[in-house]
């Protein structure tokens, strides 16, 4: 995964520039300070927006992949940038990775990462009340954990603010089936991230969580990724047709997973159209 990502930045060093004129951008914004004291590091996000606007923007939060244990959020200034120019506002976040963090970690930062986009997105001209989530791979995980476990925002004392997620080619929708199959062992990077209790796997795997009060999902799956993304999603869009008879689920041809993530790279994208169209489809 860490090649993957790699490929992925060199890749868009290699794509030529387009005009960002159309784009305020706010970089390195910290959502939660370092705290030596509880070895945690400080977490920063970036922040894309329209620069000329009439009304607050939707937003779009998107956490990176790397399986969790590597990426950065600048990777993917290029979905920002894009994404702003097509009138949405952008954010996309840093989280702890493993083995410094588990899962559990990852995600409460998503979820104050998301906090923070609550409160201060009206600032950088977003519409707080219209926040949706994105993620692609592990990034998808803890999308889609945050967006279906109230319990994160519980955590925090607010209600959850997430109006709908975009899943992008998402891993670990069934953590536990995976690490059931596999029997990885403890020194492994996935025991790192998702310890070696099967009860565990299961409080981090979104599909044992789905209910009927949940945010609506548009979920992508690429036709050619990993059996284990492919098997887990679904599942996943199987169990959740108790809830959501025909799920807004589409498997994209001939796509391999990084493809999945590097595609947004072409501004005219039919992905783009379709993510801003199911935003906007929510009341």
């Amino acid at each position: 995964m860490a090649r993957c990502v790699l490929f992925l930045s060199v890749t868009i060093l290699l794509v030529s520039g387009c005009a960002f004129k159309r784009v305020v951008r706010s970089r390195n914004i910290t959502y939660l300070n370092a705290d030596p004291a509880e070895h945690k590091t400080g977490q920063q996000l970036s922040i894309f927006a329209p620069r000329k606007h009439t009304v607050p923007r939707d937003v779009f939060v998107f956490v990176h992949g790397g399986n969790w244990n590597s990426g950065n959020k600048s990777t993917y200034n290029f979905l920002g940038n894009r994404l702003a120019r097509k009138g949405i506002v952008a954010v996309i976040i840093d989280y702890p990775l493993s083995p410094k963090a588990n899962f559990v970690e990852m995600a409460k930062d998503a979820a104050l990462s998301v906090r923070w986009v609550k409160n201060h997105i009206a600032d950088y001209t977003g519409n707080p009340e219209r926040i949706f989530v994105s993620g692609h791979s592990a990034g998808g995980h803890l999308a889609a954990l945050i967006t279906i476990r109230h319990e994160y925002f519980d955590t925090l004392g607010v209600e959850n603010p997430i109006k709908g997620a975009i899943l992008i080619d998402a891993a670990g929708l069934d953590m536990y089936g995976y690490l059931m199959k596999e029997k990885v062992y403890d020194h492994q990077t996935y025991m790192q991230t998702f310890t070696s209790n099967p009860v565990r796997w299961k409080e981090a795997s979104p599909l044992y969580y789905l209910h009927a009060a949940m945010p609506p999902m548009l979920i992508y799956m690429g036709a050619k990724t990993y059996t284990s993304i492919a098997e887990s999603n679904k599942k996943f869009v199987a169990a959740l047709k108790a809830f959501v008879p025909v799920p807004d689920f589409h498997i994209l041809k001939n796509k391999k997973h990084i493809a999945m993530i590097s595609q947004f790279l072409n501004s005219g994208n039919p992905r783009y159209g379709e993510i801003i169209r199911f935003m906007q489809a929510q009341k």
